[in-house]
């Protein structure tokens, strides 16, 4: 995902102590306090002395998955700072690379388009994550495989109104702004309206005709409520948003590919990874876990639920096994 999100306020409301100083943005970072060992990864201990870093972007779902990286890592004997929650993507980058930072969770395709540059997305999201592989090694980066977690956009619509309209896809999107243009309202945050590789780009993408007036351009943070109420027909939605599930609410699918990939997969410092090799033993089987749907499961426990996101990762972790409260 390019834009930003939903930020974990309410997690950060709720750490005390050592992680408050963590969660909620210190550049310094602070030790992973958690007693937690191996469950079905981190046997024999692999990290037993390894000192290292854990970052991640500054909205829940990052969050999340950057304290899945730090549990793993404490889990399989290594010491670990965490200096998850940096503002901004190009923060979280440029840790990885300078080695300020040693591990996160990145997505694909902000690092195709965003970081390497690229105009248009790879479809197949296996062959686009090699594709920034192969790439940023020349950075200092190494990516390990990708989960199918897919953070990228799509239009929500409440259940009321697509019970009136059955839409399922973008084109079935387009083909009503066709046969009945006053029908489609759409509620969208400022950027998102505006981007070529936004609403413009889909619009043209799709043959879609959506009235300017049509378009309604609010904070990115209501357009979920708006869309439940009614407000506007669809909205601007990310396929992992917690709210999706929280709300009861229909999603189109991008049946033409026109938004990139953006699937989650941890992005290294390579430095740290040829020292660490074992990191990829420990962080696989959690990738080939994690889903779009579980991804909307968790982000709902901190965005609705008002959970802390490192509380939610290691409640996940030890349920599916892979470590144990020491």
């Amino acid at each position: 995902m390019k834009y930003g999100r939903t930020l974990a306020t309410a997690g950060c409301g709720l750490l005390v102590a050592v992680a408050t100083l963590s969660g909620c943005g210190l550049k310094s970072g602070s030790p992973l306090v958690d007693d937690v060992v191996p469950g079905s990864i981190g046997q024999g201990l692999p990290l037993k002395g390894a000192s290292l870093i854990v970052t991640s972007k500054n909205f829940s779902e990052q969050i999340i998955l950057g304290s899945m990286i730090g549990l793993a890592f404490k889990a399989a004997g290594a010491d670990v700072l965490d200096r998850t929650n940096i503002q901004g993507s190009i923060g979280a980058r440029e840790a990885i690379k300078s080695g300020e930072a040693d591990a996160m969770y990145e997505y694909t395709g902000t690092a195709w388009i965003t970081y390497l540059g690229h105009d248009k997305p790879i479809t197949d999201p296996l062959a686009q994550w090699r594709a920034v592989r192969d790439e940023d090694v020349k950075n200092g980066v190494t990516w390990l495989p990708p989960s199918s977690l897919d953070n990228t956009y799509t239009l929500a619509i409440n259940q009321a109104n697509n019970a009136k309209y059955h839409l399922k896809t973008l084109s079935d999107v387009a083909a009503l702004s066709n046969s009945d243009p006053s029908a489609v309202t759409v509620c969208v945050e400022n950027e998102f309206a505006s981007r070529d590789d936004g609403l413009l780009g889909m619009e043209k993408a799709y043959g879609m005709h959506i009235p300017a007036s049509n378009i309604r351009k609010m904070d990115a943070g209501i357009v979920y409520t708006q869309v439940a109420k009614g407000t506007c027909l669809l909205g601007e939605a990310f396929t992992t948003d917690g709210r999706i599930k929280a709300m009861n609410l229909d999603t189109m699918a991008d049946n033409k590919h026109f938004f990139p990939n953006y699937n989650a997969a941890p992005e290294l410092n390579s430095k740290a990874f040829h020292k660490y090799p074992a990191i990829a033993g420990l962080l696989d089987p959690i990738s080939k876990r994690l889903t779009t749907q579980i991804a909307q499961q968790l982000n709902a426990l901190v965005d609705v639920d008002g959970q802390d996101p490192h509380d939610v990762a290691k409640d996940w972790l030890i349920q599916e096994g892979f470590i144990k409260e020491g």
